[in-house]
């Protein structure tokens, strides 16, 4: 089975800004939450799958003298970071973060060291929780800037909480991500062997790896990109591949649309999707779009 979406990292030089953002558009978003390696970050969850606000706690420092066999998650943020904000990485689910390594490590995809964490903290009722998680990372040289992992959840009835999934511009969930390079078909091989996805939609436009119902991983040229989500979306126009876009699937995009308007925030209406540009969605183009019935 294709690996379905897991979560999306969002980074962002000023996450209070961001946060404050995306409640703007009408998401529920978590509390900030303080990860030991110096990144931090808010949670805005679907049933299962979430998006990742990110960016750099206080005092953070770039980690140094890295292992190559190693792939450090707060190492490529904080390079991300010093090139440009946007979508940094994206994380696929597995049950078995062991058996996906092992995957990844025959088909060329990535041979990191697992990477493994956990914390203890409170339910909303008050309740104890453990949550961990165990990371296996892939890497494509021609996709330099283009992070992805497969995530392990090891107590997901200790992440996910409903409460948190009630959105008030009608979310349900991330449809997809889009990403934008001159060659999509030179990715093909790398991401059938990251999704698992060994069926593809092939069109002169790019390339269309389906991973879940309703839930896809696009690779566009530039031209198909802005014919799809409109010239403002594209924002800077950068030679290497990159994740553009983040597609969120709404139950009614007229409720969207009408919180994006009462809060001011502009967005460009691009065929039956409702486009954030990346100039005010922190280097992201966020479309939303209603749920295919």
């Amino acid at each position: 089975m294709p690996r379905a979406i897991d979560h999306v990292v969002h980074a962002s030089r000023d996450l209070g800004q961001q946060a404050a953002f995306y409640q703007r558009l009408g998401f529920t978003v978590g509390a900030r939450n303080h990860p030991p390696w110096g990144t931090e970050n808010h949670i805005i969850q679907f049933p299962d799958h979430f998006l990742e606000l990110i960016g750099q706690g206080p005092g953070f420092k770039a980690p140094v003298d890295l292992d190559p066999h190693v792939f450090s998650f707060a190492g490529f943020v904080s390079d991300e970071l010093a090139r440009q904000e946007g979508v940094a990485m994206l994380a696929l689910q597995t049950k078995d973060a062991a058996a996906t390594r092992a995957e990844f490590k025959a088909s060329g995809a990535g041979a990191f060291e697992p990477f493994h964490f956990e914390r203890k903290g409170k339910k909303a009722d008050g309740a104890d929780s453990h949550v961990a998680f165990t990371l296996a990372f892939a890497h494509s040289k021609l996709m330099p800037h283009v992070g992805l992992f497969a995530c392990q959840h090891h107590h997901p009835e200790d992440f996910y909480a409903p409460a948190q999934q009630v959105h008030p511009n009608g979310a349900v969930g991330v449809a997809g991500v889009v990403m934008v390079a001159e060659n999509p078909s030179a990715h093909a091989e790398f991401l059938s062997a990251v999704t698992g996805q060994r069926e593809m939609l092939a069109t002169s436009m790019g390339i269309d790896l389906e991973v879940a119902d309703e839930q896809s991983i696009e690779v566009l040229t530039r031209a198909a990109f802005i014919h799809r989500f409109g010239a403002a979306a594209l924002g800077r126009d950068d030679a290497e591949p990159r994740i553009a876009a983040c597609r969120i699937a709404v139950r009614d995009l007229s409720v969207a649309a009408e919180i994006l308007q009462d809060n001011e925030i502009a967005a460009e209406r691009v065929g039956q999707r409702l486009v954030v540009p990346p100039s005010a969605a922190f280097g992201a183009a966020l479309a939303f779009e209603a749920v295919t019935e």
